[in-house]
């Protein structure tokens, strides 16, 4: 099964609202982080390969028809060229809002912290920490240039017949339309991660290590948003 639609746009990027969007399109399941976690055993070792430049995408996205969120945004390119008749959808947000959210979720260090020594860490590491060019994740400054650079570079690589610059606040109609399907009849689903996000990391003090327990908070917490997600 390839990718029929490849959400570029980074994690605190509306990328839960895109996972549950698409998969009500009929793109579904629709890859994102949380599926990581949910099928950690599989999927991780195959992460910290493609971190390590040997990525193997067809076993990565065995079984889904669409992508959204880390790791797979990071790829947006390699899976651009890989799925050359995929559709791109570039999801994005003032800056500034999206360095104070994502500096508050899966960057802080509660988060991170829990993982050290693990190989989570190792694949975090892989697929996100090592792509901004060297810089500081803690400085404002340089992470909300980059943000914007990395976003016009979407832009600038791909044709606008293949690409879409998408915010849920305009709703289904110009999703819809890019991807040739019809309307649905419910309101576009908003999912407010960040509050679910850091509830649950203090209450578990960061994503589990443990295997089994991760596995289970993937599979809880996709549960939980989506039951959230359209109502």
């Amino acid at each position: 099964m390839a990718l029929e639609v490849i959400a570029a746009g980074l994690g605190r990027n509306a990328t839960f609202s895109m996972k549950f969007a698409l998969e009500h399109l009929g793109f579904g399941p629709c890859h994102h982080m949380s599926e990581v976690f949910a099928d950690g055993r599989r999927q991780v070792p195959l992460w910290i390969a493609a971190g390590q430049g040997n990525p193997d995408w067809d076993a990565i996205f065995e079984g889904f028809r669409s992508s959204s969120d880390y790791p797979s945004a990071t790829y947006w390119r390699e899976l651009a060229d890989y799925y050359p008749d995929a559709k791109v959808v570039l999801t994005t947000r003032e800056p500034h809002s999206w360095f104070d959210s994502v500096s508050e979720t899966i960057f802080a260090p509660r988060m991170q912290d829990s993982l050290k020594g693990t190989p989570v860490e190792v694949m975090m590491n892989g697929v996100i920490f090592d792509h901004f060019d060297g810089g500081d994740i803690t400085d404002r400054a340089f992470m909300t240039d980059w943000y914007v650079k990395r976003n016009q570079q979407v832009v600038d690589a791909l044709p606008p017949e293949r690409l879409l610059e998408f915010h849920p606040k305009m709703g289904w109609q110009p999703l819809c339309d890019f991807l040739g399907v019809d309307v649905p009849d419910v309101p576009f689903p908003r999912v407010n991660s960040r509050d679910e996000l850091g509830a649950a990391s203090d209450e578990m003090g960061g994503i589990p290590a443990d295997p089994d327990a991760a596995e289970r908070f993937g599979r809880e917490y996709i549960a939980q948003l989506k039951a959230k997600a359209f109502g």
